[in-house]
């Protein structure tokens, strides 16, 4: 349907979509209103979310179904406390109720703040205050429910917590039971003060939808919709905050860059706390009236499960960070039959001229890489059917109009590395977020002087395409994650043995990049112990989220700096790069 927001949806090449292409945007725009709910009367039963996980069980949603289970979940979440403003964070792993939370909080005007499963304690306590929490939605398994448990004494504003079953089954089961493959597992029971979804959902009185009067005071389009926390180098994670027509902004997304069709099915690997899956996910997608595909796996990744699903369910688009492509070119690619694959994209992370040669010669599918950040939709892409040079991420998207900027504000030219910027002076557009939730300062810092500061680097060639070269800050990209140093650093210097550190990039043929810890130790602690090294890890992956752990640490008698005394990083990643 993206036919009723674009006046034009065909472009004859580049130059004419990158001109041409606009959006009309409607006033007080709600995605689950004015796109899933025309969906489900549109497309009422087509196929919309396919679910998989990787204890063989499945489940399958069309357009009417997810309106349904849309519906019963605003009216249990309205029942339980939650309406217009709140801020409700959804810790949900790859679980379909994800896809059921986020657009239900959009249909109260709520706003959703999705999050990694991996946090701890003191990641949650942090997040809840700084967007003040009011409700949490998360996964019954592992250690979620215990960390955000623990949480509650310094979160005063977390008055509602509801759980969601783990292993693909429609109730909260107390009893044991055999999966498909026959795995046996034990039920789980809710500790206390917990809601259950799906006794919840079940008991909800119907939803009863708002009128159109009153859909003009349930948001405008500049409220808040959606918010990410994303990392960064010198502070604690920013709270992104998006706006009502964000969802517009990744039809650039989903049909020019990731080339989604009409009736297909899409796969993009990435879990829901990432900013990723609503790009690959959701609203781009669906606006294009293409199917979503969902592989829910919780043990070590194995290529050949992910080729397996592909060919299993008949992928017809894919998009997957570098890191997965070069796990998949390990494999025989000849023993799967890929024949309904017609389009890759990636993006997360810079992709090598090798891989990208290697999967074109395994499958005769070119890697399109996009660039965009957890403050953007997709902004530079590699558009269409047009040519691709390996290892560019490709030209400017329209309303981004991409430029350079050196130190002086002043534009590059062709062959100068610059910082990727987005002019503001008139205003912003779908896509683009709205502020850094309550930091004023923090929002100043990357939109002035008329631009929007991204905070990488790049330089364009003579024909116009951009080639990533890194990072202005210090955040890792491991794998796909991104990484605040100051992150690590802060739980780093809790450990008795360190009394001062500095974390960095280290390169990594598998992940790109992984975080590297070089620490000064106190007098009572002797360098050279692997039990040490494997103590630190230890403590950093208890600490935080495990993902943040250090695969390399370094032991030094001072650490580089500068005669303001700051700590010379370049130089730590210049001794690591040698």
């Amino acid at each position: 349907m993206e036919e009723v927001f674009l006046p034009r949806i065909e472009f004859s090449d580049y130059e004419d979509f990158y001109k041409n292409y606009k959006i009309n945007v409607p006033d007080n725009f709600n995605f689950s209103y004015d796109v899933m709910d025309v969906l489900a009367e549109k497309c009422g039963n087509k196929r919309a979310l396919v679910w998989t996980n990787d204890e063989g069980l499945s489940h399958g949603f069309s357009f009417a179904e997810l309106k349904e289970r849309i519906d019963a979940t605003a009216s249990f979440f309205r029942e339980a406390g939650i309406g217009k403003g709140d801020m409700v964070m959804l810790i949900l792993q790859r679980r379909y109720e994800f896809w059921f939370s986020i657009l239900a909080l959009h249909k109260l005007g709520a706003t959703a703040i999705p999050a990694t499963h991996m946090l701890t304690k003191e990641d949650i306590v942090y997040r809840n205050n700084a967007a003040s929490i009011k409700a949490v939605v998360a996964v019954n398994d592992g250690d979620i429910l215990s960390h955000i448990d623990a949480s509650l004494s310094e979160s005063p504003s977390l008055k509602i917590r509801i759980a969601v079953n783990p292993h693909g089954l429609d109730v909260l089961s107390k009893d044991d039971y055999t999966s498909p493959d026959g795995t046996l597992h034990e039920g789980k029971v809710l500790p206390e003060g917990w809601l259950d979804f799906v006794a919840g959902t079940s008991a909800a009185p119907a939803f009863k939808a708002p009128t159109a009067e009153e859909r003009k005071a349930l948001n405008r389009n500049d409220d808040i919709m959606l918010a990410y926390f994303t990392s960064g180098t010198t502070s604690h994670p920013k709270l992104v905050a998006h706006d009502f027509t964000y969802p517009l902004g990744h039809i650039v997304t989903a049909k020019y860059w990731q080339q989604v069709k009409k009736d297909g099915l899409h796969l993009t690997v990435a879990d829901t706390g990432w900013g990723k899956a609503v790009w690959g996910k959701l609203y781009g997608q669906f606006i294009c009236e293409c199917a979503v595909f969902v592989y829910d796996y919780h043990a070590k990744f194995k290529p050949i499960d992910l080729l397996k699903q592909v060919e299993t369910h008949k992928i017809t688009s894919f998009c997957a960070p570098p890191t997965i492509y070069r796990f998949l070119i390990q494999e025989d690619l000849s023993q799967f039959d890929l024949s309904t694959l017609e389009h890759c994209s990636t993006a997360g992370e810079p992709l090598s001229e090798e891989v990208f040669n290697k999967w074109k010669a395994m499958t005769g599918l070119e890697l399109r890489e996009g660039f965009g950040q957890t403050e953007t939709t997709c902004s530079i892409l590699n558009f269409g059917q047009e040519r691709v040079k390996p290892g560019s991420i490709g030209k400017p998207a329209p309303y981004y109009n991409v430029v350079l900027l050196n130190d002086d504000l002043e534009e590059c030219e062709d062959g100068e590395v610059g910082q990727i910027a987005f002019p503001i002076n008139d205003g912003r557009f779908p896509g683009l977020f709205l502020e850094y939730y309550r930091d004023p300062q923090k929002t100043a810092e990357v939109n002035h002087d008329g631009y929007y500061f991204t905070g990488d680097t790049a330089w364009r060639d003579e024909d116009g395409f951009f080639w990533f070269t890194g990072r202005s800050d210090d955040v890792i990209k491991c794998s796909g994650y991104r990484i605040g140093t100051f992150e690590v650093e802060s739980v780093l210097m809790q450990h008795p043995a360190v009394v001062e550190c500095a974390v960095t990039a280290a390169p990594d043929p598998v992940r790109g990049q992984v975080v590297k810890a070089t620490i000064v130790l106190a007098k009572n602690y002797k360098p050279g112990s692997a039990e040490l090294v494997k103590e630190i890890q230890k403590f950093v992956k208890e600490t935080t989220a495990p993902y943040k752990y250090p695969r390399i640490v370094e032991f030094v008698d001072e650490l580089p700096k500068t005669i303001s005394g700051k700590i010379k990083r370049r130089d730590l990643r210049e001794k690591t790069d040698k």
